[in-house]
């Protein structure tokens, strides 16, 4: 694999098709709020949105930006396998271990790390522990992915 960049490896491996078949959460324990929580010049407040949460899969909008949603995610468990057709996907992680299944590979983040996938990409992401991310997209993905 090339990185483009900081020639910083990760964690990535290869991941096999017995992999691929685990298990998933039900689409239905998902707890997805598209409505943006905060206006500009509004304080947001991390931390105790964290400390509040009692969902194993929660993701929030925070804010909008331009073209774009600041999503939290917290979360531990499975995602189910999808793609965004029109929309690129950026990861960033603030605590936890977070990782994305891509079609050949796995990426495994830690604090302070992020990933972009790129339209149009088949993924899933799983936090092995509850963990805390950021997401930044365009305000038309869908976080379940395109039917």
């Amino acid at each position: 694999m090339q990185w483009i960049g900081k020639p910083t490896r990760i964690g990535c491996y290869n991941l096999s098709d017995e992999k691929r078949k685990e298990t998933v959460m039900d689409e239905s324990s998902y707890s997805i709020h598209l409505n943006t929580r905060f206006a500009p010049l509004e304080l947001i407040d991390v931390q105790a949105l964290v400390d509040t949460c009692k969902d194993a899969w929660y993701n929030q909008t925070l804010t909008q930006v331009n073209d774009c949603v600041v999503r939290l995610g917290i979360m531990q468990g499975e995602f189910h396998w999808h793609k965004h057709d029109k929309e690129d996907e950026f990861f960033y992680v603030i605590e936890g271990r977070f990782v994305i299944d891509l079609e050949d590979q796995t990426v495994e983040l830690m604090p302070r790390q992020g990933f972009t996938i790129p339209r149009g990409v088949v993924h899933r992401t799983r936090a092995p522990e509850r963990s805390v991310i950021l997401m930044i997209e365009g305000a038309g993905v869908i976080p379940t992915g395109d039917k």
